[in-house]
């Protein structure tokens, strides 16, 4: 597991059922990231709300908001901390809603990715991404190439191993292979 320290915080707010899914790489990216925490959403978020009031000004929320411009270049004013949504598109629209703390919070939004990584839960979404891809490319815009590469390579490996332990990686990697 490659130990990757950002400047960035990475605020990891994860949906209670995202917890027990084998493919939720939010705790992939957990271990990997040495300035990065975790803050569990119940069905009372109040907790995880007060939780995040309490971290002050300096934080951006990674989310796709509708009609937002997309980043394209990182922020002038670099975050201090990042707050990643971890759930389905429902469960993080439904969380975003009921954190208050996070409404005056600056959003990043990644672009659309033309080519995507072999990915274990695919979305027809452009702005779809695993929690460990959406981390890597934020940390990628804000960071640079350097800090965001291991985790890109910690994702690919991931989802080999899952693929492999499913037995399925001889055909998923023909596809990879395959020109589009």
């Amino acid at each position: 597991m490659p130990q990757v320290a950002t400047r960035t915080e990475i605020i990891l707010v994860r949906h209670e059922r995202e917890a027990w899914k084998s493919t939720g790489t939010a705790r992939v990216a957990l271990q990997a990231l040495t300035h990065a925490r975790l803050l569990e959403y119940g069905e009372d978020g109040s907790a995880t709300d007060d939780a995040l009031r309490a971290m002050g000004e300096g934080s951006h929320v990674l989310f796709p908001d509708v009609g937002a411009e997309v980043t394209a270049h990182a922020p002038v004013e670099p975050p201090k901390r990042l707050v990643v949504l971890d759930g389905t598109w429902r469960q993080t629209r439904r969380m975003l809603k009921r954190l208050p703390s996070l409404d005056a919070a600056p959003r990043l939004k990644l672009p659309p990715k033309f080519l995507a990584p072999l990915r274990l839960r695919e979305s027809q979404d452009p702005m779809g991404r695993s929690t460990l891809e959406a981390i890597a490319d934020a940390v990628e815009l804000l960071e640079g190439p350097a800090a965001s590469q291991p985790l890109h390579a910690l994702h690919a490996l991931f989802v080999e191993r899952v693929f492999r332990a499913r037995g399925v990686w001889t055909m998923k990697s023909r596809v990879l292979a395959s020109p589009p």
